[in-house]
């Protein structure tokens, strides 16, 4: 892990994610504010986020927008993918970070994913000693969000947590 400043680590994020997002028709938003920094593995907390945009855009048409947010809440980082996509049976929510698990049974592994995305996704998440909460709604969309204990850079640039 290191000392990740959000700003930086999203706009690249946003700059990589942005012509998927065209290409489908979508609006893609973000909102990090400066000063967010968070104690992390880069090139994982970034598999996290690309999975959680790219089911954004498989399950959304065009039309629709995903909205990426960082936010610092009592030295709390939270991380919100939100999509006004398809959304996610009520049913479903409790099975959707178990090992290959299929919301759309019809999707085959040809059209796309393994089932592991989001189990991945979860593991990732906990690894890094935070949680994860979904929320979603049919013909509305889902909403992600990650809570990471935050990391603050004090006048030495050491670390706090």
């Amino acid at each position: 892990k290191e000392l990740l400043d959000l700003t930086d680590f999203i706009d690249k994020i946003e700059q990589k994610f942005t012509p998927a997002f065209q290409e489908k028709e979508m609006r893609f938003e973000v909102d990090c504010p400066e000063g967010q920094v968070l104690m992390a593995d880069p090139s994982r907390l970034e598999q996290i986020i690309f999975n959680l945009l790219d089911n954004a855009i498989k399950y959304s048409s065009s039309g629709d927008k995903a909205i990426l947010t960082v936010r610092n809440n009592n030295h709390t980082i939270h991380i919100t993918i939100k999509d006004s996509g398809k959304g996610i049976p009520e049913k479903d929510i409790p099975y959707i970070f178990e090992r290959f698990y299929r919301v759309d049974k019809s999707r085959t592994r040809a059209l796309g994913g393994s089932g592991m995305g989001l189990a991945i996704v979860k593991e990732l998440v906990h690894a890094h000693g935070g949680t994860i909460k979904i929320k979603s709604e049919e013909n509305k969309g889902t909403e992600f969000e990650l809570i990471f204990i935050g990391a603050d850079k004090n006048e030495n640039n050491s670390i706090s947590r």
